[in-house]
């Protein structure tokens, strides 16, 4: 393969764009047809642990992963959207697939497809499922793409333990414009008789979710209700309706990750035959890895343009939920000038999402994503901001984002934060690699 070459999953990846005219389009009909001619490998899975939420729903996986393979246990996982390569989607009981198992379960897909109208979440969820039932694994961590009544990843009919994290205003065109519409919605993955762990909701919102877990018989763990998750001196508190632990803090940073965290250990906690010793989970806090989350970039191309004593962070957080908690983090970065490089899609709310942020940024430019067949155009962002009464502007790209910044500030370390979009970050990891 040459250099310019696209992989062989590439192409696949690439045909499989356009089996369906629409890229999102809620429906289990056809995963379930293709599944059944696959010969319905979900059905073969290892116990699963199904999470939806609007927010920290990854960073509630990837805590999970890190206690689970703390403690010994080969654990395969489905996340999206992907950062940088679609294998990042799918871990094969600890590591991420690679080129040709991920070529042979996707051209198999393919194949059982025939050809019939699928989007390409759908199947490559399939494809997923696939790898998961062929490889030896002693828990599957199984997130929604979107939603979650109406989500691929909802054929799981008897999960271990389901979860759903904070929910807030996104995707309002596939979901419902309001956050009890969207509650029902993500509630969809509860099932009869199996544990729900509960995140932190606005009341709206935990209305449903309790309602919908009445109505179907499923047992609710509710953050403040039936378990806790706090900071407590240098590290934190989880109680639950079994245990009491004193733990360290997560490695991500954000004192949000407090509460994903719990999630996570509720999750655990309600896990039939899971009963590790102390130290898997101090062990497995301690060692986190959710990329493009509050991640402070320390090597590449563009913390090496920053001045001494400069910080760059990276996070894909897009809606006002997200803004929200990055407008928490912030008030905690008191100690130097806050600047914002945003890029967002065309489909977000930037008022909602950079309102919370108004406060402590001290300015922002604006970049339009390249290589997005829907970006929020940086002019259109630019005047969100300024409605807000941040000082923006536009830039062509991060690079010459953090060159204006650094020639702006007159003395003293900044923090530079990248924000606004998973696919933003994404362009930012490959770029700084």
């Amino acid at each position: 393969m040459t250099m310019t070459e696209p992989a062989g999953t590439d192409r696949v990846l690439a045909r499989l764009m356009q089996l369906h005219p629409k890229k999102i389009d809620l429906s289990l009909g056809r995963v379930e047809r293709l599944l059944a001619a696959l010969g319905n490998p979900e059905k073969v899975l290892p116990p699963v642990i199904h999470v939806a939420g609007t927010n920290g729903k990854g960073s509630t996986v990837a805590t999970l992963r890190a206690c689970l393979e703390a403690a010994g246990r080969r654990v395969h996982v489905y996340t999206s959207p992907h950062l940088v390569r679609f294998h990042e989607r799918i871990r094969l009981a600890g590591e991420l697939i690679d080129e040709d198992a991920l070529l042979d379960v996707l051209e198999e897909c393919e194949r059982a497809n025939g050809g019939a109208p699928i989007t390409f979440f759908e199947i490559t969820t399939a494809a997923a499922f696939l790898a998961f039932s062929r490889t030896q694994a002693d828990i599957v961590l199984l997130e929604t793409g979107l939603g979650g009544r109406l989500d691929a990843t909802n054929v799981i009919c008897r999960p271990a333990v389901t979860a759903i994290t904070p929910i807030s205003l996104d995707h309002q065109s596939f979901l419902g414009d309001t956050v009890p519409a969207i509650a029902g919605e993500k509630a969809g993955i509860l099932k009869p008789g199996v544990p729900a762990v509960i995140g932190p909701q606005p009341e709206d919102a935990a209305a449903v979710i309790e309602a919908r877990a009445a109505a179907i018989g499923a047992s609710l763990y509710r953050w403040n209700r039936e378990w806790t998750c706090e900071p407590k001196d240098v590290g934190m508190r989880y109680e639950g309706a079994r245990s009491g632990l004193d733990l360290p803090l997560p490695s991500l940073a954000g004192m949000h990750q407090i509460a994903n965290s719990g999630i996570a250990l509720a999750c655990l906690e309600q896990l039939s035959g899971f009963d590790p010793p102390l130290q898997a989970f101090a062990a497995g806090l301690r060692h986190i890895e959710w990329p493009a989350r509050m991640q402070r970039l320390i090597q590449g191309p563009l913390p090496a343009m920053l001045p001494p004593h400069w910080e760059l962070w990276l996070d894909g957080g897009h809606n006002p939920g997200a803004g929200a908690v990055l407008g928490a983090t912030a008030e905690h970065w008191r100690d130097r000038p806050l600047y914002l490089i945003v890029g967002m899609l065309n489909t977000k709310d930037a008022g909602g999402f950079l309102a919370p942020l108004a406060s402590r940024a001290h300015g922002l430019h604006a970049v339009t994503i390249p290589g997005e067949e829907n970006p929020h155009p940086a002019a259109q962002i630019v005047a969100a901001a300024r409605g807000l009464g941040i000082p923006a502007q536009e830039s062509v790209s991060v690079e010459a984002a953090l060159r204006a910044i650094i020639a702006g500030q007159a003395g003293g370390a900044a923090r530079v934060l990248i924000c606004g979009s998973l696919h933003f970050a994404g362009v930012v990891l490959a770029d700084n690699r």
